[in-house]
């Protein structure tokens, strides 16, 4: 009996996620040119959501509750002062300085530490699942972010033609819709040629808030003042209501904060760091600082600070900027949810579903036709339903403001449990930062009523759709167990069987989820046709919870107890963000097992179960009956293991739930 991997080996051809560089994931030997061109690919992926904020931020501040912060010295100055702290604290010491360390292989984002948890031990399982659960609503609330972010996006730029020609207004919501329409309709060709442009029109973009605010920082220089916490401090003491209601909408200057984070796989942590201390960071507080300092002397300009902020002469090039601009942080943020989709699906909270991927050889170009279509839908009713980017902004911030203390939290259990630091020192920072968080999020709680139900909504009904999903996966699978029987007892009643089984020339693969266990479509052909090819492989695919896994340590071959009786058991493993290939793993692994293994004539089968209700305990009927419409939408397996049409062979049979 003998189980191996295969030997380290190179592969011509196509470059694959498994063996492709990672995008600067370990970028310490990157010269200088690359690590100059995956700092402006950060600039164009990582920050436009963020770098985009500018457009409505400080107007809603203004004109939230009926303009209840009245544009005052006081209330400017303590507005601006809550602007730069909170940028520094969440975005430059939390994210960019601190979270980003916590990646898992190179990946980033809430579904990243979701992965590191559920990898270690914990004392008490229930304190595991109940993290796992936390960073599973977390990841559901990035959706409902991800369907307000190109609704109040674009309706934010193109509301400047307002500004511009105010008889224009009729316009904005057809000129916002048919924006959004396109910027759906092009998803499934990926975002390959598009991307590289993405860089240079957001490097345009934050020059222009970097000039535009420091023109006027230049000629009303007291507003530097407000850099001073003192003013921050004044303003919520002595306006206790006005400062908590600025608050809400006050936070919205950091979102995309969660996308520093996500997108780190695509470039790795330096470039990010460069781009935002060295560009964005800057030009986000020059920006605020000139649209106070506007608001100062013009009280009149807390209608559109940005927009006014521009001489009469450039606002309509700077609205089509502003709406490219907006179109790139919309496609960061529709790029992410595909990538969060796909994520899903590898750890087990989610279908197969069908995800293309649209490049062979960049990171994350992934298109999810549902989860494209779902998304434009829910913008869409968005826009018709709120009409304005003040009224969109009072549904925003409290999927942001929840995601933030969730990535708090799991961060610091990762600190403790992962890096082993001291508890206290895992507690402090966690109270720290919670704090803050915590704090943005009350502010943001009288929203719920003013349409911060939305992304609420969205969230539960995916949280409940992702973890109805995991717990029928798990039942069905525990039942599924049961029928199969082990693998290993198949293979010696084989050799025991008298007469022996006919075992007629050609190769049969068998793919089975689970390695312990016998594929229900052998099983079959062996105890009603008595038959086995000559050659047979059982295929199992394991995710791992890493992004990638290397080529050379994907396969292990297992001859299940006996040499040279043709059957055998392939163990693959991949990454969470590796293709399945079935077909290629056997070329490459063929020349290493035993018998004449031909993958180019294979007969490929797959066992599909057809899932019956029943009334056993484990699950309320409502979700077993939902858990089995999801998997009645379950991608094709034969698109999703790569496997050929027209030598697939696929058998069913039933399991309860």
């Amino acid at each position: 009996m003998s189980s191996r991997s295969l030997p380290e080996e190179t592969e011509t051809g196509p470059t694959h996620p498994g063996n492709r560089p990672t995008h600067g994931v370990k970028p310490g030997g990157v010269h200088a040119g690359g690590a100059a061109a995956l700092t402006l690919g950060a600039l164009g992926v990582v920050f436009g959501d963020i770098g985009t904020s500018p457009l409505y931020a400080l107007q809603t501040v203004f004109s939230v509750d009926h303009h209840a912060v009245h544009p005052t010295q006081t209330t400017v100055y303590g507005v601006i002062s809550l602007v730069f702290w909170t940028i520094t604290i969440i975005v430059s010491i939390k994210y960019v300085s601190l979270i980003m360390r916590a990646d898992n292989e190179g990946e980033g984002g809430i579904m990243a530490l979701i992965a590191r948890i559920q990898a270690v031990n914990l004392q008490r399982r229930w304190a595991k699942v109940a993290l796992v659960m936390l960073g599973i609503f977390g990841a559901s609330l990035f959706y409902g972010d991800g369907m307000i972010t190109p609704a109040i996006s674009v309706l934010s730029a193109v509301e400047g033609v307002e500004v511009v020609s105010p008889g224009l207004e009729a316009w904005i919501v057809p000129i916002t819709l048919a924006i959004l329409t396109v910027l759906f309709a092009i998803q499934r060709f990926g975002t390959g040629a598009v991307g590289r442009a993405f860089g240079p029109v957001m490097g345009v973009w934050f020059t222009l808030l970097a000039v535009s605010g420091g023109a006027e920082v230049v000629q009303h220089p007291g507003i530097l003042r407000a850099i001073s916490p003192t003013y921050a401090i004044t303003f919520l003491s002595e306006h206790g209501g006005t400062a908590f209601i600025a608050l809400g909408s006050v936070v919205l200057t950091v979102t995309g904060a969660e996308a520093l984070y996500a997108d780190m796989g695509h470039f790795g942590r330096p470039p990010i760091r460069r781009a935002w201390f060295g560009l964005v960071f800057p030009a986000l507080l020059l920006n605020y600082m000139g649209q106070g300092a506007l608001i100062l002397h013009d009280p009149k300009a807390i209608d559109n600070p940005f927009f006014l902020l521009m001489p009469h002469w450039s606002r309509i090039p700077v609205v089509i900027l502003a709406t490219f601009a907006t179109v790139i942080a919309s496609q960061a943020v529709i790029s992410g949810a595909f990538s969060v989709t796909r994520q899903a699906v590898q750890l087990g909270f989610l279908p197969r579903l069908t995800i293309r991927h649209t490049s062979s050889k960049e990171v994350g170009q992934v298109y999810a036709p549902a989860v494209n279509w779902g998304i434009f839908v829910a913008v869409v009713a968005l826009v018709v339903g709120f009409g304005s980017s003040q009224h969109l902004a009072s549904a925003y911030g409290i999927a942001v403001t929840g995601t933030l203390a969730i990535d708090t939290l799991l961060f610091f259990v990762v600190v403790h449990v992962v890096w082993h630091k001291p508890l206290r020192t895992a507690i402090a920072g966690a109270v720290v930062f919670l704090i803050v968080d915590l704090t943005y999020f009350a502010a943001n709680l009288p929203k719920v009523v003013h349409g911060g139900w939305f992304p609420l909504l969205i969230a539960a009904i995916i949280f409940v759709v992702l973890t109805t999903w995991q717990k029928g996966r798990e039942i069905v699978s525990r039942n599924r167990v049961e029928l199969e029987g082990p693998l290993r007892t198949f293979v010696d009643e084989v050799h025991e069987a008298q007469p022996p089984a006919s075992r007629p020339a050609g190769t049969a693969v068998f793919l089975n989820a689970n390695r312990e266990t016998t594929p229900l479509a052998l099983r079959a052909n062996f105890e009603h046709n008595r038959t086995l090819h000559e050659n047979v492989v059982i295929v199992s695919v394991v995710v791992e919870r890493v992004p990638h896994v290397r080529e050379v340590e994907r396969v292990s071959v297992d001859d299940l107890g006996y040499a040279d009786d043709g059957i055998l058991h392939l163990t693959t493993r991949h990454g969470f963000q590796d293709d399945v290939d079935i077909p290629r793993t056997l070329r490459r692994a063929a020349k290493h097992m035993e018998g004449d293994i031909d993958v180019a004539h294979a007969s490929f089968f797959i066992s599909r179960m057809t899932i019956v209700v029943t009334h056993a305990p484990g699950m309320a009927m409502w979700r077993k009956k939902l858990f089995v419409a999801m998997s009645r939408n379950v991608a094709n397996p034969v698109a999703y293991f790569g496997l050929p049409d027209d030598r697939t062979i696929v058998m069913g049979s039933h399991v309860e739930l």
